[in-house]
């Protein structure tokens, strides 16, 4: 045996040893029954953890390095895949701000929406603006992926 094998052998049998341990130390103080019901618990923790607030900035995208193919005062711009009404940026706003003497509802609406242009989806929120009437220009009325309405009866 070369000395790499025998470190690997020697750091099995240590862990070995630690485990065997272990279990006979935990098994000396606690029934079956407590030990499985706080495994359970410790796993069903660690299924939720994912759940968790976490800061997930670091992982995220931001939208200015999202390819934008398109142009945002069409209707056939790939972020109005599922939105219906009046588009800001023909209003006087951006993709991203309402126009002026308008602000921003409380209540957001989302799609999924394929991008050309990197062809991956993307989570689009769409805002309601409120405080002006609609200017009237570029109504679009897409609804691309959605499931019909369903009436339980």
């Amino acid at each position: 045996m070369n000395n790499r094998e025998q470190l690997l052998d020697q750091l099995l049998k240590d862990l070995d040893a630690a485990t065997t341990g272990a279990v006979r130390f935990i098994s000396s103080r606690t029934s079956r029954r407590s030990f499985l019901g706080k495994l359970g618990m410790f796993l069903a923790g660690m299924g939720a953890l994912p759940m968790l607030p976490v800061v997930r900035e670091a992982n995220a995208q931001s939208s200015d390095s999202i390819p934008d193919m398109g142009n945002p005062d069409s209707c056939d711009y790939w972020r109005y895949c599922a939105f219906s009404g009046q588009a800001c940026s023909c209003c006087g706003g951006t993709v991203t701000q309402c126009p002026p003497g308008s602000q921003t509802a409380t209540v957001a609406w989302v799609g999924t929406c394929h991008n050309p242009g990197d062809g991956r989806d993307y989570l689009i929120s769409y805002n309601d603006c409120c405080g002006k009437s609609s200017c009237g220009r570029c109504g679009c009325h897409r609804s691309e992926g959605d499931r019909p309405v369903y009436y339980p009866g």
